[in-house]
Parts: structure tokens; sequence; C-alpha cells
């Protein structure tokens, strides 16, 4: 990666996280806590720049607009609400599960 894509990178991500610290308090907790979990369950895709962030926060900015509060655009299972936005992307552990396979087909 050259140092420009790394520095247009790091400009990308302030701008998001500006456009975060813009929503309404409780929109911001609610999407820090999905920031944590899309982290550690991790589609593959989201180490490939922030788009599903993006969309996530694009979707939230929406919901302010119309004045709606965060669990009417979310529903009250957040983690209900990342599982369907992730629920056909590859995710780090369908890779692990994979690798385990491969391993045990390996032994066979």
């Amino acid at each position: 990666m050259s140092i420009k894509k790394i520095i247009e990178g790091k400009k990308e991500w302030r701008a998001h996280v500006s456009r975060v610290k813009s929503l309404p308090q409780d929109y911001q907790i609610v999407y820090k806590e999905i920031q944590k979990y899309l982290f550690k369950v991790g589609p593959v895709e989201l180490g490939e720049g922030i788009g599903l962030l993006s969309e996530i926060l694009a979707f939230f900015e929406e919901g302010v607009a119309a004045g709606k509060g965060v669990l009417e655009v979310t529903g009250t299972d957040v983690a209900a609400f990342c599982d369907a936005l992730i629920e056909d992307s590859k995710t780090y552990a369908d890779l692990y599960q994979e690798s385990v396979k491969q391993k045990i087909d390996k032994k066979k």
C-alpha cells in the first residue's frame, strides 16, 4: 500500500468519525456498539475500507433527519440488526471453520 493511499484512508476515516460525532448521543452509542460488534464478528470485507460502516452511518443520518429514535431505526435487538446486515457476508469465523475443516480433511 502506498503512502498516498494510507493518507487518503486516514482522511476518509477522520471524516467518517466527524460524521459519527455529529449524531445525537443515543445514535453515537449504538453506532459505536455496532462498530465493536462488527470488528469482533467481522465480515471479511469490513477490512477493505469503511463501506458498510458508511452505509450504517448514512442510515442513521436518515433516521435522525426523520426524527426517529435510534432503536426505532435498528429495532431493540441491535445484535440481530448487525447479524442481518452481514448474513450473506463471509466472516472471520467462517474462514476459521474452513481452515479447521481443511486440516481435518488433510489428516484423513
